[in-house]
């Protein structure tokens, strides 16, 4: 049995004035999520508002235990480059309940 974790990440940048300026923290951070965390990401919220922001993530693994770990630590790199201004809500799944 294979499980996904989905998180999403209430994002808030206090010192941004413009939607490019959110657009290139944004880009630069789902490129390390993605690199460093083999994540899926997509914006999914507040696209058209400059200080804020909703990323939607996915974590695949084969056990609870890794992947509880590796969910664990994604959100304490989020949490340390925005540490004003971030909220994370996590959830878990198994393939079975997925295809039930």
């Amino acid at each position: 049995m294979s499980y996904i974790c989905l998180l999403e990440l209430h994002l808030h940048f206090p010192d941004n004035h413009s939607l490019k300026g959110k657009r290139k923290e944004l880009s630069s951070l789902k490129a390390q999520l993605q690199h460093r965390f083999n994540a899926s990401v997509a914006e999914t919220d507040h696209q058209d508002l400059w200080q804020r922001s909703t990323l939607s993530v996915a974590l695949a693994g084969r056990d609870v235990p890794s992947l509880d770990e590796a969910a664990s630590k994604l959100t304490r790199y989020v949490e340390s480059q925005f540490p004003d201004g971030v909220h994370v809500e996590r959830a878990l799944v198994s393939s079975e309940e997925l295809l039930n």
